[in-house]
């Protein structure tokens, strides 16, 4: 099972059909979601991981306010198939999602409860063959000390640990050299970014020697790095854009599934092979491009 530590909040995503006129009214299409990109991985995970005959796909170690939005985000997990690892109490999250006329998207971000994780619940790995983090886990506190508590037990028990860089204003903010040397000693097997956090983090001069590296960027082909060994994944186009909410969640679910479902990760000695991080790839482009159509963080056609 794959199991993501990190954000359970709500999303209103506001649809711009024109530029914002400030200081006045934009008439907009606004739609209140679950978000937060950790749970996006783990909702996006359990609707494809097909493999799966029990009632729960995939795994979300989160925290949420004991409240009625609370309530309602942790239902809405158990009916997308995700087994809830909730902690309640505080006031629950929310982000407020601005989609500009061309798909682009501005975030306003209010996690709350969301940062206040101090422990996952007892026996979270249970069954869990991959840890999925994103960094947005690591970046505040004490949410930051949780996730890296999980990835020391995950190490301790041979679960496979990834890493998605999330945000390159927040790797900034928090200090590109402080975030290089955590993710160093974090040591994830796989660790995802796109173009603006790989120039941020000053890859191609300073490579991060993790066993998979992936560089997403956008149309444009990925970049696979495994074990130093460096090659390209073309991108099917999309199409028209809807939305890129969510898209590089999708992506690390779509990957990451692909990945479970080789049993790569059973044994240190099983080594994956080009053709199939290829495929992995390949999986992530196509979940990826079912959000991009879509509205939202959903892969529900609009």
């Amino acid at each position: 099972m794959l199991c993501v530590i990190g954000d359970l909040v709500e999303d209103v995503v506001v649809w711009l059909p024109t530029a914002l006129s400030y200081g006045t009214d934009t008439p907009s299409r606004i739609v209140r979601t679950r978000g937060g990109s950790a749970s996006n991985v783990a909702v996006f995970a359990a609707a494809i991981n097909s493999d799966s005959a029990t009632k729960f796909r995939s795994r979300l170690i989160a925290q949420v306010g004991n409240d009625a939005l609370g309530d309602l985000l942790v239902a809405s997990l158990e009916a997308s198939s995700v087994e809830p690892c909730v902690v309640r109490s505080g006031r629950t999250g929310s982000i407020v999602v601005v989609v500009s006329p061309d798909g682009e998207r501005t975030m306003l971000t209010d996690r709350a409860a969301a940062t206040e994780l101090k422990q996952a619940p007892k026996n979270w790995h249970d069954g869990v063959s991959v840890l999925h983090v994103p960094a947005y886990s690591l970046f505040s506190e004490p949410l930051g000390a949780a996730a890296r508590e999980c990835i020391a037990v995950a190490h301790e028990r041979n679960i496979t640990v990834s890493i998605d860089a999330s945000s390159a204003s927040l790797i900034k903010s928090f200090g590109v050299t402080r975030f290089r040397n955590l993710v160093a000693e974090l040591n994830p097997k796989i660790f995802f970014c796109n173009t603006d956090e790989a120039e941020v983090l000053n890859l191609v001069a300073l490579p991060l020697e993790f066993d998979i590296v992936v560089i997403k960027a956008g149309a444009a082909p990925t970049t696979l790095i495994y074990k130093t060994q460096q090659s390209s994944v073309a991108v099917t186009p999309v199409g028209e854009v809807t939305d890129s909410t969510g898209a590089g969640d999708a992506f690390a679910a779509g990957f990451l599934t692909r990945f479970e479902q080789t049993h790569i990760y059973v044994s240190p000695a099983k080594q994956p092979d080009e053709v199939t991080l290829r495929e992995c790839v390949i999986s992530g482009h196509q979940l990826a491009a079912r959000v991009l159509r879509s509205a939202g963080a959903t892969m529900e056609a609009r």
